[in-house]
């Protein structure tokens, strides 16, 4: 099976049938993200317990790329400590802007290396971002 089919795939999957889609009433933290180009609008509802990541759910619209980019995001972080998200969603920025290329270093992304090809079409990279600031912009609320 060709890669880019399996990429595709699974943007599709995350984009359609994500299991953090939804509202979290025990959110401890609430942010929008909002793309003004071309209409993507997220929110996040993050639970932060004992400096972890506890759980995370989405809800709003979007064009397949946000709404995959975002439930990956989500699947990654769960669990994961404030400043290992963090260091996650800078990560992927730097994997967007082709400041990281290196394989290896991009690995720690799991499925959301899936989105490293979408540098080469600029429409398309503030769509595979836009959740991934969110959480920078929540986090740094902290």
């Amino acid at each position: 099976m060709n890669l880019d089919l399996i990429y595709t795939e699974l943007i599709a999957e995350h984009s359609q049938y994500s299991p953090y889609k939804g509202e979290l009433e025990e959110a401890t933290i609430r942010e929008r993200g909002h793309n003004p180009s071309c209409g993507d609008d997220i929110h996040l509802d993050i639970c932060i317990e004992d400096g972890k990541v506890a759980k995370m759910r989405f809800h709003g619209v979007g064009c397949a790329i946000s709404q995959a980019s975002t439930s990956m995001m989500i699947e990654l972080l769960e669990g994961k400590t404030v400043d290992e998200a963090m260091e996650l969603a800078e990560t992927f920025i730097k994997m967007i802007k082709k400041e990281i290329t290196s394989e290896e270093e991009l690995a720690v992304l799991e499925d959301a290396m899936t989105f490293q090809s979408i540098s080469t079409m600029p429409a398309r990279v503030k769509c595979a971002v836009l959740s991934w600031y969110t959480l920078k912009k929540a986090i740094e609320k902290l």
